[in-house]
């Protein structure tokens, strides 16, 4: 297994601009087969789906493909992948869906690593259904989600369990294969939520345990469209509200409105492009995907070894989080800095890193940060290179 990280930069034209892009975990730079797959669907024409004439065909043709890459990519299948705007969106639109499953006195489990958009939809759900709502807890120490606390958290009145397969800020990656067992042992079902995981290693959905999986293709090389991937008879149980003319057929009862089909190209587009960033992957496209990420995470992995190393080794700058696996992503403090001003400087030095909560609401809450600014994120993706690391280290060893 090969990665030429010069081979792969050189497809993303934004990175010409001589910025150290180490915003990734906040969405990706898109390459020029993404680009260009857009822009191409525009201009052959599109119409809108089902239609008796070519431009509809075409969309209908670029919707099926979308579908099929997806399930490439989690080891999904076709059948079961909802499309939308957003993971937001899909999580709020299937959080109503399954709420009306639920009675009075039942629980729903979610955790305090998670994005908000993991949280806030079961929270919210389970307050109109007079749920119970019971909070997964960090060891703040470590960053890391204990697995161990679900035997006690989840019951025969659990409803669903909403855990992440990758923390946004700390990179922890907990233990979801076991997480999901529990819940399905009581009955009960799991939302994963793999935006931010799906851009940093091989993804299978079935390994995973997950029952709703979703991912948002903005965080690997592709445009703002969210998916949501699960098993076709689980969701031909579930009845969303629809307009009465749409499709009552799964997937599609569960998308509302027209899709944006350009943006569906994009994200095969994208789905292909990290299918060959291994030189030497070979097979289907689901084996080439695993072989490339796989080596796109061991590429990642080295470089933050000496990220994480430089910015332990730096007595003015404090490294939230030290779970046992986690992705290259980095979260700190600088001692005399603002978050927002170490970003701002950074950014002087064409740096490219967030800083805030980054809508790890609670958590950023639990480690007593969010009122102060939280911290700063510098998170790594395949495209990035030892000069983006060695770039941002000088940066920040300046500061102190």
């Amino acid at each position: 297994m090969t990665f030429d990280v010069r081979r792969v930069r050189a497809a993303y034209p934004a990175l010409a601009d001589g910025y150290a892009y180490l915003d990734g975990a906040a969405g990706t730079q898109l390459p020029d087969s993404v680009i260009e797959a857009i822009a191409g669907a525009y201009r052959a024409g599109l119409g809108n789906s089902g239609g008796a004439f070519p431009a509809s065909r075409r969309a209908d043709e670029i919707e099926a493909r979308c579908r099929q890459a997806v399930a490439d990519l989690t080891g999904g299948t076709a059948e079961g992948v909802i499309l939308g705007p957003n993971m937001t969106t899909l999580t709020y639109r299937l959080a109503g869906t399954l709420a009306r499953r639920w009675a009075a006195g039942d629980e729903v489990v979610v955790s305090r690593l998670d994005h908000d958009a993991n949280v806030r939809p079961w929270v919210q759900a389970a307050a109109r259904h007079g749920l119970a709502v019971r909070w997964a807890e960090v060891d703040l120490a470590t960053g890391e989600l204990p697995a161990g606390q679900y035997d006690e958290l989840i019951g025969p009145r659990t409803r669903l369990v909403a855990v992440t397969a990758a923390s946004n800020v700390l990179g922890t990656r907990p233990d979801v294969a076991a997480i999901t067992a529990k819940a399905r042992a009581a009955g009960a079902l799991s939302f994963v939520d793999g935006v931010h995981a799906t851009a940093h290693g091989p993804v299978d959905v079935t390994a995973l345990g997950s029952d709703l999986y979703a991912t948002s293709a903005y965080k690997w090389s592709g445009p703002h469209v969210g998916t949501v991937v699960a098993d076709p008879g689980l969701l031909a149980e579930l009845r969303p509200d629809r307009l009465a003319p749409q499709s009552g057929l799964v997937p599609y009862r569960f998308e509302r409105g027209t899709l944006a089909f350009a943006d569906l190209a994009g994200v095969t587009a994208a789905v292909d492009h990290l299918a060959g960033l291994d030189d030497a992957a070979a097979g289907s496209r689901r084996d080439r995907l695993l072989a490339s990420m796989a080596a796109a995470e061991r590429h990642e992995q080295e470089l933050f070894g000496v990220l994480a190393g430089g910015l332990g080794s730096m007595p003015h700058v404090t490294l939230l989080g030290r779970p046992r696996r986690r992705t290259a992503t980095a979260f700190f403090t600088v001692a005399g800095h603002t978050p927002r001003q170490v970003a701002a400087r950074l950014a002087e030095s064409q740096i490219n890193v967030w800083d805030g909560h980054n809508y790890a609401w609670e958590v950023t809450g639990a480690l007593g940060i969010r009122d102060a600014g939280s911290a700063v994120r510098a998170g790594l993706v395949h495209y990035n290179d030892r000069s983006d690391v060695d770039r941002l280290l000088a940066a920040v060893a300046a500061l102190g």
